[in-house]
């Protein structure tokens, strides 16, 4: 609960509540890592065998390098060591800062696939095996099956444009052909976009169904 409530609460100026504690109650202004808290914090007791490294946007748009020790999992002594930044000398320069014993005592790291977070985990723990993360492996597939939806999309609207102009000039009313379940070939391909992203025991029984026939056409997504 954050001081402002606690004030409307109690019937107190939540603002200077607010002042108070982060003034006099907190300890805020003799914590020893004020001096540089707008630009990196370590937490070096928090360290553990298997951590997970990453960047993250806290606030406008400012990227920041994120330490944490995954057996935590996001509890209270899962921060290990937050870098403004994700530049390989400025993060390296602070994680350095751990102790040799505390860094070798990492067995596992596990981080994206940028080139810079793997050379921050080289340099910083080299004892421990660098690991990708399963989420950003899952997620360059999830976006590579798309990129070939949507490129197919497109085809089909430009073979759409042709039979319209065709029939145009034949004075023909064009009608675009449907398949069992009622779509048309680019609605089709721009209807399976979510059922792309869902695991097949997940489906509905119109998804089963129009993934079905997408697959059918589209054997290269399948």
């Amino acid at each position: 609960m954050g001081c402002r409530l606690l004030g409307t609460l109690f019937g107190v100026d939540g603002e200077l509540l607010e002042r108070q504690y982060r003034n006099h109650l907190s300890g805020y202004l003799c914590w020893e890592q004020l001096p540089h808290a707008e630009e990196w914090l370590l937490f070096e007791k928090n360290i553990g065998v298997y951590v997970g490294l990453d960047e993250v946007c806290l606030s406008r748009g400012e990227l920041y390098t994120v330490l944490i020790n995954k057996e935590r999992k996001g509890r209270s002594g899962s921060l290990i060591a937050v870098v403004k930044g994700t530049d390989v000398k400025t993060v390296t320069s602070v994680l350095l800062r751990l102790s040799r014993r505390r860094r070798f005592q990492v067995r596992e790291i596990t981080m994206d696939m940028a080139p810079n977070m793997e050379q921050i985990a080289r340099l910083c723990f080299p004892a421990a095996r660098r690991v990708t993360d399963r989420f950003h492996v899952q997620k360059l597939a999830y976006e590579a099956v798309q990129d070939m939806r949507v490129k197919a999309r497109w085809e089909a609207l430009d073979e759409e444009s042709v039979q319209i102009a065709h029939a145009k000039a034949c004075g023909k009313i064009y009608h675009a052909p449907v398949f069992e379940n009622g779509d048309s070939r680019k609605q089709l391909l721009s209807r399976s976009i979510y059922l792309l992203y869902k695991k097949e025991s997940l489906w509905t029984e119109s998804q089963r169904v129009r993934a079905g026939i997408l697959f059918r056409e589209y054997p290269d997504i399948k």
